[in-house]
Order: structure tokens, then sequence, then C-alpha cells
């Protein structure tokens, strides 16, 4: 289950995720990560003493080869059940420059109109594109 709160409404060291729905000459960004055949938003685990929106640029950057970019923090969400609740940070980014190449353990990316059914998460992130759907005025999409 995906659960959304207002941004800053979830303490700062709770949040575990940064999620970034990107977006690259109108077109959404989806990462192939080198060992699965699903596609999945950026984002990623924080690291230990990370500031979360450092989480998300460095994942962006990671997962898409995003040089160039404004960035901009939408809610915080939750997932989980009643045994086990996990937050992260949902963004929006605005990419204007990337990389030729990818460094670290994304196979490729990819350009969409909107999300392929083939995801890592389908229980999750359909929800967070969502979300960001939404929000369309933040987000100036």
């Amino acid at each position: 289950m995906v659960n959304f709160y207002e941004l800053d409404s979830v303490k700062n060291e709770k949040l575990e995720f940064a999620v970034i729905v990107c977006r690259y000459l109108g077109k959404f960004i989806l990462a192939k990560h080198k060992e699965r055949k699903t596609w999945e938003i950026p984002g990623g685990h924080r690291e230990k003493n990370e500031d979360i929106k450092d989480t998300a640029k460095r994942e962006l950057y990671e997962e898409t080869g995003a040089l160039e970019y404004t960035i901009k923090p939408i809610c915080e969400y939750s997932v989980g059940n009643d045994e086990k609740i996990r937050f992260g940070r949902l963004f929006f980014a605005e990419v204007t420059k990337l990389a030729n190449h990818l460094e670290f353990e994304i196979e490729k990316i990819d350009f969409f109109n909107e999300l392929p059914e083939n995801l890592t998460y389908p229980t999750i992130q359909p929800k967070l594109f969502e979300k960001i759907l939404e929000m369309r005025e933040l987000c100036k999409l």
C-alpha cells in the first residue's frame, strides 16, 4: 500500500528513499537495471548521514546520467503493511543535459510518454507517477 503525506510532515531521519520522476525533452525517463528486465522510475536508498535531497541528486545522476536539471521535492510517501512501513520523498526533475554514457548499475535508459507495463515495482511506481501527474501545477507539466 502507498500513502502520501505533505512535504516535510515525516521526520527527516525516517526518510529512507528518494524517487525522482524526471522528464527530458517532454518525455519521462525510465531506467533498466543491469540485473532486471523491467523499467523503473529513478531512485534509491539514502546513504548514512546523507541529506535526502542529495540522495535524489545522486540517484538521478547514477540512474539516468543527468548532468543539468532542476529538481524539486513534491511530497513524502510510505510503502508497506502493518508489520513494516518505510518512508521516502518523491521528487520531480526537469533534465536539460544527459551524459553520453551510464557508469553505474543501470544498463540503459529510455524515454516514455507514459509508464510502460513491465515495471520493477508495479504496485508502487504507478501510484508515484500518478501523484506527479496530480501535482501538474507544482511540476509545470
